[in-house]
């Protein structure tokens, strides 16, 4: 568990209430930025393929942040559901979200960590390669889908 004066990161289970309702969050802006419900090729993330799933919470015990992580291959996983609540943005819990899901990552023996996000999602591009994350060639489930923007880091 990882602590600050303003939130709290801590391992919580996939249908944890309030991830659930982070991750309905996240789809509904989402949705609303694409203009539908389709930007998201492959299999969706659930409890029988996230590895880990990490939630940030406010000092009024407010779920404010989310994130999870699925196995790629025995050296790589995948960050899912990477969301802060709006109010909650440029506080510094995404960096510390992203920063706890690559020590899970590593403490699993992961030495790489890829993401998808959207070309319609500029600022989550901005912080991805503020954090040392590369651009990749899409991969998987996005490599033919046009919307992809694919991006890894060594945990090395």
């Amino acid at each position: 568990m990882q602590t600050t004066a303003s939130w709290t990161i801590d391992v919580r289970d996939w249908e944890d209430p309030q991830g659930i309702a982070l991750r309905a969050s996240q789809r509904a802006e989402l949705d609303e930025r694409y203009g539908c419900d389709d930007h998201e090729p492959g299999p969706l993330p659930s409890a029988e393929d996230v590895a880990v799933f990490l939630m940030a919470f406010g000092p009024d015990g407010a779920a404010i942040g989310c994130g999870a992580l699925r196995e790629l291959d025995a050296g790589s996983a995948e960050i899912k559901r990477m969301y802060v609540v709006p109010g909650s943005r440029g506080s510094g819990v995404a960096a510390a979200l992203l920063a706890a899901l690559e020590d899970a990552a590593r403490d699993r023996g992961w030495t790489t960590v890829k993401l998808e996000t959207g070309d319609e999602q500029p600022e989550a591009i901005r912080f991805y390669e503020r954090e040392g994350y590369h651009r990749i060639p899409r991969f998987g489930h996005y490599a033919d889908w046009d919307i992809s923007v694919c991006y890894a880091k060594s945990l090395g």
